[in-house]
Protein backbone atom coordinates (compact mmCIF):
# COMPACT_ATOMS: atom_id res chain seq x y z
CA UNK A 1 0.00 0.00 0.00
CA UNK A 2 1.75 3.37 -1.29
CA UNK A 3 2.16 5.93 1.51
CA UNK A 4 0.06 9.02 1.68
CA UNK A 5 1.26 12.38 3.63
CA UNK A 6 -1.29 15.07 4.57
CA UNK A 7 1.34 17.61 2.76
CA UNK A 8 -1.51 18.51 0.00
CA UNK A 9 -4.13 19.51 2.61
CA UNK A 10 -1.57 21.04 5.42
CA UNK A 11 -0.09 23.27 2.64
CA UNK A 12 -3.22 24.57 1.37
CA UNK A 13 -4.56 25.31 5.17
CA UNK A 14 -1.39 26.88 5.53
CA UNK A 15 -1.69 28.95 2.46
CA UNK A 16 -4.95 30.31 3.48
CA UNK A 17 -3.64 31.55 6.40
CA UNK A 18 -1.25 33.14 5.02
CA UNK A 19 -2.98 34.53 1.93
CA UNK A 20 -5.65 36.32 4.78
CA UNK A 21 -2.27 37.47 7.06
CA UNK A 22 -1.38 39.51 3.79
CA UNK A 23 -0.43 43.08 5.14
CA UNK A 24 0.31 41.94 8.83
CA UNK A 25 3.13 43.56 10.40
CA UNK A 26 6.20 41.25 11.21
CA UNK A 27 5.91 37.17 12.05
CA UNK A 28 2.20 37.88 11.62
CA UNK A 29 2.47 37.71 8.21
CA UNK A 30 4.93 35.05 7.67
CA UNK A 31 5.10 32.77 10.96
CA UNK A 32 2.15 30.19 10.62
CA UNK A 33 0.99 30.23 14.36
CA UNK A 34 1.25 33.56 15.21
CA UNK A 35 -0.30 33.98 11.30
CA UNK A 36 -2.97 31.61 12.60
CA UNK A 37 -3.42 33.14 15.95
CA UNK A 38 -4.09 36.55 14.34
CA UNK A 39 -6.20 35.72 11.15
CA UNK A 40 -8.37 33.76 13.50
CA UNK A 41 -8.82 36.74 15.82
CA UNK A 42 -9.43 38.84 13.23
CA UNK A 43 -12.36 36.69 12.01
CA UNK A 44 -13.81 36.72 15.53
CA UNK A 45 -13.94 40.50 15.65
CA UNK A 46 -15.51 40.39 12.39
CA UNK A 47 -17.98 38.50 13.21
CA UNK A 48 -18.70 40.52 15.83
CA UNK A 49 -18.79 43.53 14.28
CA UNK A 50 -20.87 42.88 11.52
CA UNK A 51 -23.57 43.09 14.64
CA UNK A 52 -22.24 46.09 15.87
CA UNK A 53 -22.62 47.36 12.84
CA UNK A 54 -26.03 46.99 12.72
CA UNK A 55 -27.00 48.54 16.49
CA UNK A 56 -24.45 51.31 15.35
CA UNK A 57 -26.39 52.84 12.41
CA UNK A 58 -29.78 51.82 14.08
CA UNK A 59 -28.20 54.98 16.85
CA UNK A 60 -27.67 56.85 14.13
CA UNK A 61 -30.97 56.72 12.68
CA UNK A 62 -32.37 57.45 15.52
CA UNK A 63 -30.52 60.16 16.45
CA UNK A 64 -31.03 61.73 13.17
CA UNK A 65 -34.80 61.43 13.18
CA UNK A 66 -34.83 62.78 17.00
CA UNK A 67 -33.15 65.87 16.46
CA UNK A 68 -35.60 66.57 12.77
CA UNK A 69 -38.61 65.70 15.03
CA UNK A 70 -37.38 68.15 17.42
CA UNK A 71 -37.21 71.20 14.97
CA UNK A 72 -40.76 69.95 14.18
CA UNK A 73 -41.88 70.39 17.83
CA UNK A 74 -42.00 66.33 18.24
CA UNK A 75 -39.97 64.40 20.94
CA UNK A 76 -39.03 60.97 18.90
CA UNK A 77 -41.56 58.76 21.16
CA UNK A 78 -44.20 60.72 19.87
CA UNK A 79 -43.28 61.26 16.48
CA UNK A 80 -43.12 57.47 16.24
CA UNK A 81 -46.69 57.05 18.15
CA UNK A 82 -48.38 59.68 15.74
CA UNK A 83 -46.67 57.33 12.39
CA UNK A 84 -47.41 54.05 13.58
CA UNK A 85 -51.39 55.41 14.16
CA UNK A 86 -51.94 57.22 10.97
CA UNK A 87 -50.43 54.07 9.12
CA UNK A 88 -47.36 55.11 7.79
CA UNK A 89 -44.97 52.38 7.69
CA UNK A 90 -41.75 53.70 6.99
CA UNK A 91 -38.43 52.09 8.81
CA UNK A 92 -35.85 53.95 10.46
CA UNK A 93 -33.25 54.07 7.81
CA UNK A 94 -35.83 55.41 5.52
CA UNK A 95 -37.22 58.05 7.87
CA UNK A 96 -33.82 59.29 8.69
CA UNK A 97 -32.86 59.75 5.18
CA UNK A 98 -35.79 61.74 4.51
CA UNK A 99 -35.08 63.89 7.69
CA UNK A 100 -31.17 64.78 6.18
CA UNK A 101 -31.93 64.83 2.27
CA UNK A 102 -35.24 66.60 2.30
CA UNK A 103 -36.53 68.33 5.25
CA UNK A 104 -39.69 69.82 4.03
CA UNK A 105 -40.89 65.89 3.26
CA UNK A 106 -40.43 65.32 6.95
CA UNK A 107 -42.01 68.28 7.74
CA UNK A 108 -44.85 67.57 5.88
CA UNK A 109 -44.70 63.61 7.80
CA UNK A 110 -44.28 65.52 11.44
CA UNK A 111 -47.79 67.91 10.57
CA UNK A 112 -50.09 64.89 9.58
CA UNK A 113 -48.43 63.28 12.97
CA UNK A 114 -49.31 66.30 15.07
CA UNK A 115 -52.73 66.39 13.25
CA UNK A 116 -53.32 62.82 14.14
CA UNK A 117 -52.00 63.01 18.17
CA UNK A 118 -54.27 66.43 18.52
CA UNK A 119 -57.60 64.01 17.27
CA UNK A 120 -56.90 61.99 19.95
Amino acid sequence: MPRVTSSPARNKRKKKIFKAAKGYFGGRKNLYRTAKDAVEKGWEHAYRDRKNKKRSFRRLWITRINAAARENELSYSRLMNGLKRTGIDLDRKALADLAVRSPEAFSALADRVKEELEVQ
